[in-house]
């Protein structure tokens, strides 16, 4: 099972007898399900239907809806608006005289803007009816095809997921090497210092000395962050796996891997240990910026 994108785009169109129209969804990412729907002036009775439609298919992400309806593309006629028409030509008597003028043609005259009017189709509440319906089902048609793309984006991406993934098992996996050398190479230093210290001089009871010295390992001792790494990782691969709508749950878990990353880095006394965590915290970075785009 692949993570869902929450990026996708899709359009279509449908047709009846007398109207012809488009839609289009667009989605992106968002922490939850806010559709935004533009419908033209006297359709708005299918916006609500339309939420619907998108709130059953899609978990999460802002999607945006537009129709278009066209009732010239499949009506075809048309007539002449007769009052613009006779307000030219009693302009043009009125204008006789004042300025050159030749007798009107048709062409000029249908040119005028508004002199053609498409005669608008008669419909009943039944006819309404059928025309939403089958608007809506072309919506249906749409979504699946955004949830599609969805499917397909969230494939490639779960792909990057899981190759971050994997560097951060590998850079775990030298964490835990150079961590277990930490004790030993801390000791042998902290043997050098004190040796540094006691040198000439005998008031240092040995035992306080130790205790200090063991404070010190133990406040440098990275198995704890290294340990709930390693758990953080083993539910990110899970999680991947998981169907339905994990996003939210990956990015808090990114939250977490920051966390132990930071706290390894800053207790690391080790170059190689302090190298790794820092490596870390990029690949964790990047991590979660593909993690946003998930559902």
């Amino acid at each position: 099972m692949a993570l869902v994108s929450m990026t996708g785009f899709a359009r279509a169109q449908g047709r009846s007898e007398t109207y012809s129209w488009v839609w289009e969804a667009k989605s992106v990412n968002g922490k939850a399900l806010d559709i935004r729907c533009r419908v033209p002036s006297g359709f708005d009775r299918l916006e609500m239907a339309a939420r619907k439609v998108v709130g059953a298919k899609l978990g999460r992400g802002n999607v945006n809806l537009l129709l278009t309806v066209d009732a010239q593309a499949t009506q075809g006629k048309y007539r002449i608006n007769r009052d613009l028409l006779e307000q030219i030509l009693a302009l043009r008597e009125d204008l006789s005289g004042t300025v050159a003028d030749g007798p009107p043609t048709l062409e000029g005259l249908l040119g005028v803007r508004g002199m053609v009017e498409v005669i608008e189709p008669e419909e009943d509440g039944a006819d309404i009816a059928t025309r939403d319906t089958q608007i809506l089902e072309t919506l249906e048609g749409v979504i699946d095809a955004l949830a599609a793309m969805r499917v397909e984006e969230g494939l490639r991406l779960t792909q990057t997921v899981v190759g971050h993934l994997d560097r951060i098992e590998t850079l775990l996996e030298q964490a835990q090497t150079a961590a277990a050398a930490q004790p030993e190479a801390i000791y042998l230093h902290l043997q050098t210092m004190i040796d540094e210290l006691l040198a000439g001089r005998t008031d240092l009871p040995e035992d306080r000395l130790a205790q200090e010295a063991a404070l010190i390992v133990n406040r440098a001792d990275v198995r704890e962050e290294l340990d709930r790494l390693v758990a953080h990782l083993a539910s990110a691969r899970t999680l991947i796996g998981t169907a339905g709508p994990v996003g939210r749950k990956l990015d808090f878990l990114c939250q977490e891997f920051n966390r132990e990353a930071n706290t390894l880095c800053s207790k690391a006394s080790d170059m190689v240990l302090h190298g790794a965590g820092l490596e870390l915290k990029s690949v964790i970075d990047q991590l979660r910026e593909q993690i946003q785009n998930f559902e």
